[in-house]
């Protein structure tokens, strides 16, 4: 017997979080039965789970794949504004994807797609601390004093964001180039941080997430993951 937001998970269906809400919203039934409370078992070799009326089962084989998402591409399955998801490049994948976290719609760079719903669990627990790499152009020139309130964490929404890691890259003529590393996942936080200091971001490119690196990436392309970087994400 297997808890029920585990089983979608390892269905890679979302992760358990994502799954625990789901079952709330009255999306999945077990026998045909609409559950909608936390704590209900499930066996795997005699119950049948459907969501959204469509029958889910573990998926055998995991598949782990690095997206460079262009800016215009939103990080969900489906949009009601009728935008691109990033879901529209794996229409034809042979099973079902779903992003790693979320990368902002004016946002690019590196996101993670996966069916192992138990490791993308894992991966985004905030206990994990797993370290987000932005290469970040902001407006104008950032002081060294600027830099400092970034790395000791400034406040949004009312409360102080974690101690960042900042390097600086390069300044330009009318912009300044920041690699910024964070491990919380407020909702669009690092342009929250550089509005903090009193500038705006220019452009906002993930190019790491824990032990995956975008690299010569091209935008709108995928690669499966290496043995090595799948060993490193379970490690976590």
């Amino acid at each position: 017997m297997i808890r029920l937001q585990k089983y979608l998970a390892l269905c890679g269906v979302a992760s358990r979080r994502a799954s625990e809400k789901m079952i709330q919203e009255g999306r999945v039934a077990v026998n045909g039965s609409v559950i909608t409370e936390m704590g209900v078992q499930v066996d795997e070799t005699r119950d049948t789970v459907t969501v959204d009326g469509e029958v889910v089962r573990p998926e055998e084989e995991k598949h782990y794949i690095a997206y460079n998402k262009p800016i215009g591409e939103v990080t969900t399955v489906s949009d009601p504004e009728g935008r691109a998801t990033v879901m529209d490049k794996f229409a034809d994948y042979p099973v079902r994807l779903f992003p790693v976290g979320r990368l902002d719609y004016d946002s690019e760079g590196l996101l993670l797609l996966t069916n192992d719903g138990d490791m993308m669990n894992r991966v985004l627990h905030p206990s994990r601390e797993v370290l987000k790499v932005y290469w970040t152009k902001v407006s104008n020139h950032v002081t060294p004093e600027e830099i400092s309130i970034l790395r000791k964490g400034v406040m949004i929404d009312g409360k102080l964001t974690s101690p960042a890691f900042v390097r600086l890259i390069r300044e330009e003529t009318f912009d300044t180039v920041l690699l910024i590393s964070i491990h919380e996942g407020r909702n669009r936080q690092v342009r929250r941080m550089v509005d903090a200091i009193g500038h705006q971001v220019v452009r906002l490119r993930r190019v790491g997430f824990g032990p995956v690196s975008l690299g010569s990436l091209p935008t709108g392309m995928w690669r499966p993951l290496t043995e090595e970087e799948i060993a490193a994400l379970k490690e976590i």
